[in-house]
């Protein structure tokens, strides 16, 4: 799944109209002999500033180069899984267009994306983004898209609720007894005050089954993709701890098929002590729903085994031209590749509008262009990074993992699972194990 918001940029988007013409290489060349391309995942016009930096960025790369013409397609969110495969089948997707890490597999199986392997050395960038965030494109050897952004999952906790019970908020848990020993601290605390709340609905409580699921050194597949894993101590311990919190110490409220908007606001009221999330969520808890940069702290996921990572990128066309594709790698590298520069890493101008800057995002950069990207980011930061330094200290021990395959479908499975052991105290978990199985076996086979 994707995380919560896109990312800082497009925290606070509204819903935009999605156009649809000059999609798909309808002509790649302007009348006035430029080549043109169509991207998408521009911000809406109700979220004006973000729209601005976006008109800005994409102007200044049109001077920089008087023979590209850009075309930009509002949209939000950047994809809708609805409506994806119909727009790649039906010719109506842009020559560059979006997708979450979780696509790339699917749009390539399909035949929908263009092949850049030809043309990715012309990508300025490409030889300094992180190796594993490129192998999410790379398919059979060949070079399919380019990743943008990433993030992976870790704790947000409530600082001053720590405090308050009793907990050094500079020692978050680390272990999922931890976990359960501080939520129980922090719910008795009592006026309507919960320890650690989890999604259950929506796929979301499939997608954070997942992810404790992963902390565990547990996985959903097996390693070749075919099978269920589910059942597994590993398993059955991530929905022990989800009972025994809810029903035994009673550290998770009473309030459950609970979503991201409900668990967000009930941190931002101060009446929640933990919850998984990724870190563009801490913009979100203070703009939106109430909260202090102040009192939120990120830890990395519980456990000490791996974290689950998504993220975005862009992939290509199936019928871009050589020209589009040179001058969509050119764009990429303008808007969102560039460290203090373009749409996500221009931490100046983000600072001066007053955008949160010093997130623990994951690096998406090495060497000398990650070196940069970090002291850009130290030098213009405005939140307290100091909350945020256990989660990226965490997070270098930890495997990172992306979702599994058929996401979606899986996590509507185990949607079921979750919600159950915390809506029914005699719960049977092997159970309902057993059945979650054999219905991803059958997705799986179905492919």
């Amino acid at each position: 799944m994707r995380s919560t918001g896109i990312r800082r940029t497009l925290v606070a988007l509204g819903v935009g109209a999605l156009t649809l013409t000059a999609c798909g290489s309808g002509g790649d060349r302007a009348a006035d002999g430029k080549t043109r391309i169509t991207v998408n995942c521009m911000p809406p016009r109700s979220a004006e500033v973000d729209r601005r930096f976006f008109e800005e960025d994409v102007a200044a790369f049109e001077r920089k180069n008087p023979d590209i013409d850009v075309v930009p397609h509002d949209a939000f969110p950047c994809q809708d899984p609805k409506t994806f495969d119909a727009k790649l089948a039906g010719g109506q997707m842009e020559d560059v267009f979006y997708t979450y890490f979780t696509d790339a597999r699917h749009v390539v199986d399909i035949k929908q994306a263009a092949d850049l392997t030809p043309y990715v050395k012309e990508l300025k960038s490409y030889g300094t983004i992180q190796r594993q965030l490129r192998d999410i494109y790379t398919v059979d050897g060949r070079i399919y898209g380019v990743p943008r952004t990433g993030y992976s999952m870790g704790l947000v906790y409530h600082r001053q609720l720590f405090e308050r019970a009793g907990l050094d908020p500079d020692r978050p848990p680390t272990t999922w007894p931890e976990v359960r020993a501080a939520a129980k601290r922090i719910a008795a605390l009592g006026g309507g005050t919960v320890g650690y709340a989890d999604y259950s609905a929506q796929n979301q409580g499939g997608w954070h089954f997942t992810a404790e699921l992963y902390s565990r050194g547990g996985d959903v597949v097996t390693p070749d993709g075919r099978r269920a894993a589910v059942d597994s101590p590993e398993g059955r311990a991530v929905l022990r701890t989800l009972h025994d919190m809810r029903w035994t110490d009673g550290s998770m409220g009473g309030k459950q098929l609970l979503v991201i908007n409900d668990v967000q606001q009930m941190m931002g009221a101060g009446k929640l002590g933990m919850y998984l999330a990724a870190p563009d969520n801490i913009p979100i808890l203070v703009k939106e729903k109430g909260a202090e940069y102040e009192d939120l702290a990120l830890a990395p996921m519980p456990g000490g085994r791996a974290t689950l990572i998504g993220g975005d990128g862009y992939m290509f066309h199936r019928k871009a031209s050589p020209e589009q594709i040179r001058a969509g790698l050119k764009w990429l590298d303008h808007m969102f590749l560039t460290p203090g520069d373009g749409f996500l890493g221009d931490y100046a101008r983000a600072k001066k509008n007053d955008a949160p800057v010093g997130l623990p995002e994951p690096r998406l950069f090495t060497g000398a262009a990650d070196a940069r990207d970090q002291q850009l980011k130290e030098s213009h930061a405005n939140v307290p990074v100091e909350n945020y330094q256990a989660f990226l200290d965490g997070n270098q021990d930890l495997e990172m993992r992306i979702e599994p395959p058929q996401a979606q479908q899986l996590y509507s499975v185990l949607d079921g699972v979750v919600s159950a052991v915390l809506t029914k105290e005699d719960a049977d978990i092997g159970r309902l194990l057993e059945d979650a199985s054999a219905k991803i076996d059958g997705i799986l086979a179905r492919g």
